[in-house]
């Protein structure tokens, strides 16, 4: 049995990362840039922006290490479950401010690690108009730097949140350079998270819009219908 509580091992999060990358690489005219931004070694924080069903899985296959990524605690589902599961994915309900997923991730970050989150939450257009401040605290409680990355088509305007691209599509992880954060001296808790949650959002929106346009992938124009009701 699997102890929900307990940090993922790397051991199926490697194996995962290669089998996902491979399906990947024969289903999808998938690939990878700025894989030199994510270091090599010691703690990594992946925020990426957020409008496909697949983006998740498209991170942790292109990406150049495996990772663990924080995921809706109702994708634990089925068939789909026992896989994020197996490989080592962290369940998060955002309803109720998950501490136990937060520790588990600071756990895999404080064993030098890499961990994926969404900072927008959920799907969407993917242009992080908003941010929650989960992937800022992490940052700051384990020192881990944040690496921007751009997930690019997975989702064309007019899909449902659910859709999934067509076989051979284009699709592109980009990785940019990692946030440098400037935080003053004496800033009082509350105000250095809200400050590092809106540095780390402006340089994800940055590097999103500037990839999108570098490598010709345009984000979504619309929320995923089936999210309008």
């Amino acid at each position: 049995m699997v102890d929900d509580n307990a940090a993922p091992g790397p051991a199926r999060a490697r194996l995962g990362h290669l089998v996902g990358r491979s399906l990947f690489l024969l289903l999808y005219a998938a690939r990878s840039a700025g894989r030199s931004n994510v270091p090599a070694r010691g703690p990594v924080l992946l925020a990426a922006n957020h409008t496909g069903y697949l983006d998740g899985a498209l991170v942790l296959s292109m990406a150049p290490r495996p990772s663990h990524f924080l995921v809706l605690a109702k994708t634990f589902d089925g068939v789909v479950g026992h896989l994020l599961r197996w490989s080592g994915q962290i369940p998060i309900d955002q309803g109720r401010g998950d501490r136990t997923a937060l520790g588990r991730a600071l756990d895999v970050l404080g064993r030098g690690g890499v961990v994926g989150i969404f900072p927008e939450g959920g799907r969407g257009r993917g242009d992080l108009a908003a941010a929650g401040k989960g992937v800022a605290w992490l940052a700051l409680q384990s020192g881990a730097p944040v690496v921007p990355t751009a997930c690019l088509g997975t989702r064309r305007t007019g899909q449902l949140a659910a859709s999934w691209p067509r076989l051979r599509s284009r699709m592109v992880v980009d990785f940019g350079a990692p946030v440098t954060l400037d935080l003053p001296d004496g800033l009082p808790g509350r105000d250095r998270l809200a400050l590092a949650t809106e540095q780390i959002r402006v340089a994800l929106v940055e590097h999103v819009h500037a990839a999108a346009d570098r490598h010709g992938i345009p984000l979504p124009t619309d929320l995923p219908p089936d999210l309008l009701d």
